[in-house]
């Protein structure tokens, strides 16, 4: 199986960058993980122009069943999240991808693309911290359809 997190921008702060390597690591032994960056558009433009354009970027990098994270999707639990992914995988699925936008959010293009659009819930988290909470929620829907301890 291949999971992917395909998101606007890098991660700056090395300790998000060590946090999702981490997570990477302990996907490895139920998965194919990785990282896709791509980079965000020129402040320059306009925010809707700026959506649009990262949005060409992560549809050129979305494989596979496409989940689109969005503050206005469907929210979902840990449980929630691994229910989605054991039921893909039963269907045949062996890909998965989870797009994060860039600060204006994910282009109408990708919603619309997305299998899945789905919340971790209304607040608003910093891309980079959220990178970090997305990487962590995959790997516990890994343990969650495993029965390891993991989650409680």
């Amino acid at each position: 199986m291949k999971v992917s997190i395909v998101a606007v921008g890098r991660l700056k702060e090395k300790y998000f960058a060590e946090a999702v390597a981490e997570y990477a690591k302990r996907l490895g032994a139920y998965c194919e993980f990785k990282v896709v960056e791509v980079p965000a558009a020129p402040p320059a433009k306009s925010p809707a122009e700026q959506s649009e354009e990262e949005g060409r970027a992560l549809l050129s990098k979305a494989r596979g069943f496409v989940v689109a994270m969005d503050g206005g999707g469907k929210e979902v639990s840990s449980k929630g999240l691994a229910q989605t992914i054991a039921v893909e995988c039963g269907r045949g699925q062996s890909e998965f991808c989870f797009v994060i936008g860039g600060s204006h959010g994910l282009s109408r293009e990708v919603l619309e693309r997305a299998d899945a659009v789905l919340s971790f819930g209304k607040p608003t988290y910093p891309h980079q911290l959220f990178r970090v909470m997305l990487a962590e929620q995959i790997y516990r829907a890994f343990t969650i359809n495993a029965g390891t301890p993991y989650h409680k």
